[in-house]
């Protein structure tokens, strides 16, 4: 799995119109999927999003996570997280997972959030045009692959 996590003071996801997902302070994390994902990687996202210290403290440092702020998540399925740039200019998307096994690691990764936070996810809807309003606060951008876990 691959993100972009961003510290938002406030993001949103909306489709045709229609809000799907919205925070206040918090985690705007897009969350990119590949066939060889599985239950490891699901766990291991999980504990790092939740205890990851990017909220300022009383002297400005990044000391707090989420739950030390009362923030919340926002999860969006990206699969743009796995494009390849090598040839030509057209991204190629052959390492991004097939919706059929995409969806339910999706799925999975919310439950996983919500069970670790302690607090319902909010979210996008898979598969769908999406616009995304975020505010990112800092900015701070945060970005990790369970491959490499660095």
């Amino acid at each position: 799995m691959r993100t972009i996590i961003q510290r938002v003071s406030s993001a949103s996801c909306s489709v045709n119109d229609e809000i799907t997902g919205r925070i206040g302070t918090g985690l705007m994390v897009l969350l990119g999927i590949e066939e060889s994902d599985g239950e490891d990687d699901i766990n291991w996202l999980a504990q790092k999003i939740a205890n990851l210290r990017i909220f300022g403290d009383e002297n400005g440092a990044m000391n707090k996570g989420i739950a030390q702020v009362d923030g919340d998540i926002l999860l969006i399925s990206q699969f743009t997280l796995y494009a390849s740039t090598k040839k030509g200019n057209r991204p190629g998307f052959t390492r991004s997972a097939k919706p059929d096994v995409a969806i339910p690691i999706y799925e999975r990764m919310i439950s996983e959030l919500a069970r670790v936070t302690g607090k319902e996810i909010q979210r996008g809807i898979f598969g769908a045009d999406m616009k995304i309003s975020l505010v990112n606060d800092g900015p701070v951008t945060i970005s990790i692959d369970t491959k490499f876990k660095e």
